[in-house]
């Protein structure tokens, strides 16, 4: 079990716990029920990179503590 840290740049940090094996949009799934924004509405960040949701985390070597930016399309 991890737990990645999500900023959405409004003063908002989420901390989710997911498994390194899980995809971005399992993971996207997860986050919307701690926030209540639908899934598809949600991009993921991490400097230039957006995250596909058809990846793992493990993939995009996302691991515990790590900080993802949050948008919303």
């Amino acid at each position: 079990m991890i737990e990645v840290v999500c900023n959405d740049r409004l003063g908002k940090r989420i901390k989710v716990k997911c498994l390194p094996e899980d995809t971005v949009g399992d993971f996207k799934k997860i986050l919307s029920l701690q926030i209540g924004t639908n899934a598809e509405k949600i991009v993921l960040k991490k400097g230039y990179r957006i995250f596909k949701d058809h990846i793992t985390l493990d993939d995009y070597e996302i691991h515990d503590g790590t900080n993802i930016e949050l948008y919303y399309s």
